[in-house]
């Protein structure tokens, strides 16, 4: 048990090493292509979209109450309101849609 826990521990840290100097490693030259670069800018946005929209629908008792939370946090955002607006707000709308379904 203990030799599988400590190999498990030798494959994760030997994985997370190669992902961070495969890029030094291949890519000493600065980047010149327009659509790398635009892939790399947009990698943090997509990475915390793909977190987080599964975690809105399946936090609450109801998919839909989580939607209605969602869209409400989306509009509040398009409209300029600040972060702790959006989501006070966005929590009151959760909780009436739970609290009425």
């Amino acid at each position: 048990m203990r030799n599988k826990v400590l190999f498990a521990i030798l494959v994760m840290a030997a994985v997370t090493y190669l992902i961070r100097v495969l890029p030094l490693i291949f890519l000493r030259k600065p980047i010149k292509s327009r659509i790398f670069k635009s892939f790399l800018y947009y990698v943090p946005y997509v990475t915390l979209s793909v977190m987080t929209v599964p975690a809105i629908f399946t936090a609450t008792s109801s998919p839909i109450s989580g939607g209605v939370g969602l869209i409400t946090a989306v509009v509040l955002a398009y409209r300029k309101a600040s972060l702790i607006q959006v989501a006070s707000i966005a929590c009151v709308a959760v909780y009436l849609i739970e609290f009425i379904l």
